[in-house]
């Protein structure tokens, strides 16, 4: 036998136990099991549950920490993780208590699969060498579960239990079959959605309710868990637990139902007895725990007070800092801004370069003479660039031609015959200065 045989055996050994007390009844041992289960693990899930209530308390402290450090995610984590260690808070604890029930599923179902090996205690070497017997005898066996469909068949035919024996050689003493008739139902079937073939008859309407109860019940469990843990909860609240609780209510019951459609109608009943044992659970932690949710309901209600009132302080203070920009404005309206001595770099020498004559910054203030190296003195060459035909032309020295004096009469003397003579000799000299002046050449326009 493998390890797993030895790790089923305390799941098997209760199992038979119950079978064996109750009359060989399949269907009140599996219900009288998962009882047992849940009475164990009561004390594990009420601590979850405690566990659960403090962190909702935390939630106040947290939303805080967000705030403070919304810019630093990674001094966030920090700075939570010293606050659970702080309180004693294991965020994870209660999710995992809460998943403990679905952990147990699976050694259950492993017993209820292979009956042969961990309730009969078969090596793998006598299953192959019964199966082969009863399936040459012409048995019709359930492809996915064939060992739970010979304990069934041994239980309802005795005399293919001889045949099966015969094969088993020396564990012939161990085989022997399983009652799984439970109400009329046959629990080692596997449930149809086409229940009616092969005829309608209560077996095959009662095999097709387990997966529906499954499911139904699966659902209600899921909803008052959530309910209990999140009764004080706020919508919208950043909570691992209420998120992972708002998958739950719906992933579990479409699991179980999936579930129920694919393994034997023993494992439906068993789901659908775990999940009214867990309502009854959610009740009575509801009552112990009643003082501590009562508790956490005051601090989420001291919490919701608290932020109103930080919500309103801080519309306060952004109003009253609103009125004073207002006020302020209203102040300084009309008045010219006072310069900020630092708002202006620029250095002297480049204001001085900017200055051309009475405009001071006919350059700009970030004029800077040396930035391509300095500047090049301009020279212009008239000559270039105005044509010969624009040039100004040289005047011609002008001849000044000097009128010889008329020499005044003198009275007494011959007046008339001296003024001809004076006449004729200053006639004479004008026309010998005319004769000597060069002539001008006429302008062209």
């Amino acid at each position: 036998m493998d390890i797993w045989y030895y790790l089923m055996t305390p799941f098997t050994w209760l199992l038979k136990t119950f079978y064996t007390l109750f009359g060989n009844s399949y269907g009140l041992a599996i219900i009288l099991f998962a009882l047992v289960v849940k009475v164990v693990t009561f004390p594990l899930s009420l601590k979850g549950k405690r566990g659960m209530i403090q962190m909702n308390m935390l939630n106040g402290e947290m939303q805080k920490l967000q705030k403070r450090y919304a810019k630093d995610q990674q001094r966030y984590q920090l700075e939570v993780q010293k606050l659970y260690e702080k309180e004693g808070v294991n965020p994870m604890g209660g999710c995992l208590w809460s998943m403990l029930p679905l952990l147990i599923l699976f050694p259950v179902y492993a017993v209820v699969r292979r009956p042969m090996k961990y309730w009969l205690g078969l090596s793998d070497t006598v299953i192959n060498a019964v199966t082969a017997a009863v399936t040459g005898a012409g048995i019709t066996l359930n492809r996915g579960y064939p060992e739970i469909s010979m304990v069934s068949h041994f239980f309802q035919d005795p005399s293919s239990l001889t045949a099966a024996q015969a094969a088993a050689g020396e564990a012939a003493s161990s085989l022997y079959g399983i009652n799984f008739n439970f109400l009329g139902i046959d629990l080692a079937a596997t449930p149809e959605l086409k229940f009616w073939v092969g005829g309608i008859s209560w077996a095959s309407i009662g095999l097709l309710l387990i997966p529906i109860l499954t499911a139904v019940t699966a659902f209600l469990s899921s909803k008052i868990m959530m309910k209990t843990n999140q009764i004080n909860q706020k919508e919208g609240e950043d909570n691992p637990a209420a998120k992972q609780s708002k998958m739950m209510l719906w992933m579990s019951p479409l699991m179980m139902l999936y579930f129920s459609f694919v393994m034997p109608a023993a494992m439906g009943l068993y789901i659908i007895a775990n999940s009214v044992f867990s309502v009854a659970q959610e009740i009575i932690c509801g009552k112990m725990l009643k003082k501590d949710y009562e508790q956490a309901a005051e601090a989420a209600r001291l919490r919701e007070i608290e932020e109103k009132e930080e919500e309103k302080r801080l519309r306060r203070e952004k109003a009253e800092q609103r009125a004073r920009e207002a006020e302020e404005a209203r102040k300084n309206k009309g008045k010219k801004k006072e310069k900020d001595p630092d708002e202006d770099k620029t250095t002297a020498q480049q204001k001085a370069a900017s200055r051309v004559g009475m405009r001071q910054y006919a350059r700009g203030r970030a004029y800077d003479p040396d930035r391509f190296g300095g500047v090049t003195p301009y020279h212009e060459d008239l000559t270039k660039a105005v044509p010969e035909e624009e040039l100004p032309q040289e005047e011609p020295e002008k001849t000044t031609v000097e009128v010889p004096q008329i020499p005044e009469a003198t009275a007494g003397e011959g007046t008339e015959s001296t003024l001809d003579a004076d006449l004729e000799q200053v006639n004479a000299q004008l026309d010998a200065a005319i004769e000597e002046t060069p002539d001008e050449e006429p302008k062209e326009d």
